[in-house]
């Protein structure tokens, strides 16, 4: 006869059921979006749903998928330059940016600093959901791996700039040119390119189209590092590719 479970083992069973479905599902997020496009993100999804529910039936969160080749070199190079310098070197995790920042958050608790990569903010974006827990950055660090593993790093790039908030629905890089400057993403110019960088760290609270003196700030810095990086060479060269 066998034995009943316990309430502890069914919630480890369950637990444990519900971790592979989520690792075939995310697994195969990460193989089958290796070649095919995106066509919406975890966080679209979130931002959708939480528009619905809020009774904004107006929302909606656009975007329009290009391929690297459909993009002008300078918003890869501005995003490098603006969010992840080491972007082309590391594996998915900038260890020396992790110290700095919990180094920093120890003495400014009321002013965190966040450390992720392009890599780690394309894993959230695609697969996770917004927020800050210990959970979710554990699970993204999962996802950072797979990502780096079976993607290279101009795919990594391709996916960030499409799912990628620049504004109040605006999601690629392609939806945030058409919108903010009237033009494909192939046009944009090595200052426009800066300035939707520049907005991304808070995409709703700084705006691209009413850019406060913060964000111009921060745009003609952007502007200095895409220079220091080696300007549009460093995007055509062999860093990605």
């Amino acid at each position: 006869m066998s034995q009943r479970r316990s309430p502890v083992a069914w919630l480890k069973w369950i637990l444990l059921r519900i971790g592979l479905v989520l690792a075939v599902f995310w697994g195969g997020g990460i193989a089958l979006f290796s070649v095919l496009p995106v066509p919406f993100s975890a966080v679209m999804v979130e931002r959708q749903l939480s528009a619905i529910f809020s009774g904004d039936f107006h929302y909606l969160a656009h975007s329009d998928w290009v391929s690297m080749d459909e993009m002008t070199p300078w918003m890869g190079l501005a995003v490098i330059a603006a969010e992840d310098q080491k972007f082309p070197e590391h594996w998915g995790f900038d260890v020396s940016a992790i110290e700095k920042a919990l180094a920093h958050n120890e003495r400014n608790e009321s002013r965190i600093r966040g450390a992720s990569t392009l890599s780690q903010q394309t894993a959230k974006n695609l697969f996770l959901w917004d927020g800050r827990s210990w959970l979710r950055k554990g699970l993204e660090a999962g996802l950072t791996v797979g990502i780096e593993t079976v993607w290279s790093k101009k795919r990594i790039l391709t996916v960030y700039l499409n799912i990628a908030e620049f504004g109040d629905g605006i999601f690629g890089v392609e939806a945030a040119a058409q919108h903010y400057f009237h033009k494909p993403a192939s046009k944009l110019t090595m200052s426009e390119a800066a300035l939707l960088a520049a907005v991304l760290p808070n995409p709703i609270r700084y705006r691209a189209d009413a850019p406060s003196g913060y964000v111009r700030s921060r745009q003609a810095w952007i502007l200095r590092q895409m220079r220091q990086l080696g300007g549009e060479g460093f995007m055509t060269g062999n860093h990605l590719y």
